[in-house]
């Protein structure tokens, strides 16, 4: 019996062109963004820089997370304790936690069997709460209809938030995650696309959004040090009424991440290539349903998710337990308790949110796991067969009782 004896969570290391870099911010003593020498610009001004251009966007900032990067996204646009923020059912805690940190409430809407944001259930709940932003998380890499999205939200006023943590370099017909709404968010933690241990991005096209989000970034006024931001003006007025609320990244960490911005494309073509992999050997798995991937859609196969619809709870569990044995690390999102990062909406009792029940279906039959790039593509073959054998005889056993 064939056992896969890699990890799941073990990353591939930091270039050494940024493990230099990185050693020469410690010798320098110069961490913080801000302390630099005259005619200097910070490591974390650069990679502003460098992310703007690779994403396409007029403007960048760098900050302490992802999560950071969300809830900063929403006070610049000016969101109040008490008002309702749309977002997806299925998402992590970050997402509906950055609305909370505001003291705004979450309004969940229902999620498809491709893992992607339900826009019958966005119409309606739109038209129910009032809502005026909406914080979309392209959840595990699944890109909804943006342009579908995008006509309905510019029909009813509302502001989109993109969380583009699992999107970063993505697009839908073309077009670039995280520039369709009014900011785009990402994230630099670990199991990301980029790697800098914490760490978030923050991108717009305008002006007076930027300038607000800077300055609530924790800038001192002195905003003109960065380089990828609007220009002075855009300041003047803002820099009186709005809070430090500090959140920013530091050098170190711009640092290691420089040189693996520049591999960024090349990184997702080799997800992709594992994404495949697996996908091709679970196709056709009795009991088992892969989600569907549109032609418009460009994603980064950093994980891979299946559905195993209407089975009990029992029987997944036996999957789990079966493929955990022979190496396979699954998580489901549809357990009672929350289990590390495979929380739900249920599980976040700060919120009072009426049931979803065909989400709830969803999410029951929702698998997921990791693909890093320390998995060789044979590696990703022999996980395809491991939870093929494994979900095919509980499958059996089902099919036999």
């Amino acid at each position: 019996m064939e056992k896969f004896t890699g990890s799941f969570t073990q990353q591939e290391p930091i270039p050494e062109e940024g493990i230099l870099a990185a050693t020469q911010v410690m010798r320098s003593g110069r961490l913080h963004r801000y302390n630099t020498e005259n005619g200097e610009i910070s490591q974390t001004a650069q990679l502003e820089v460098e992310f703007a251009a690779a994403m396409g966007a007029r403007y960048c900032l760098a900050v302490a997370s992802g999560g950071y990067a969300m809830a900063t996204a929403l006070r610049a646009l000016g969101v109040r304790p008490g008002e309702k923020v749309l977002t997806n059912v299925f998402t992590l805690a970050p997402v509906p936690g950055a609305i909370a940190s505001l003291g705004a409430v979450p309004v969940f809407v229902g999620v498809t069997p491709s893992l992607t944001l339900d826009l019958d259930d966005l119409q309606e709940k739109i038209a129910q709460s009032g809502a005026r932003v909406l914080l979309l998380s392209h959840m595990r890499g699944h890109l909804c209809d943006m342009d579908r999205l995008m006509a309905i939200a510019d029909a009813a006023d509302v502001a989109v938030v993109e969380d583009c943590a699992h999107t970063m370099g993505a697009r839908w017909n073309g077009k670039l995650s995280g520039t369709q709404g009014v900011f785009g968010c990402y994230s630099t933690q670990t199991y990301k696309h980029l790697n800098s241990g914490e760490g978030g991005l923050l991108i717009s096209d305008d002006p007076d959004l930027m300038a607000r989000a800077i300055i609530l970034s924790g800038s001192y006024m002195l905003y003109d040090r960065h380089k990828a931001a609007p220009p002075p003006e855009a300041f003047e007025a803002l820099r009186y009424e709005t809070p430090n609320i500090s959140g920013r990244m530091d050098n170190l960490r711009a640092a290691i991440l420089r040189p693996q911005l520049a591999q960024l494309d090349a990184q997702i073509a080799r997800w992709n290539e594992r994404y495949r992999i697996v996908e091709e050997g679970l196709a056709g798995t009795p009991g088992l349903q892969l989600t569907q991937r549109p032609e418009a859609e460009d994603f980064v196969g950093s994980s891979i998710q299946f559905l195993l619809p209407d089975w009990d709870s029992a029987e997944v569990a036996q999957v789990l337990k079966r493929c955990m044995d022979r190496g396979v690390e699954l998580k489901w999102f549809g357990g009672a308790e929350p289990t590390g990062f495979t929380s739900r909406y249920d599980s976040w009792r700060y919120v009072q949110s009426p049931r979803l029940p065909q989400s709830d279906r969803i999410l029951a039959a929702t698998m997921d796991m990791r693909l890093p790039l320390t998995f060789s593509p044979g590696d990703c073959a022999l996980v395809a067969r491991i939870i093929r054998a494994e979900v095919s005889a509980v499958w059996q056993a089902r099919a036999a009782w």
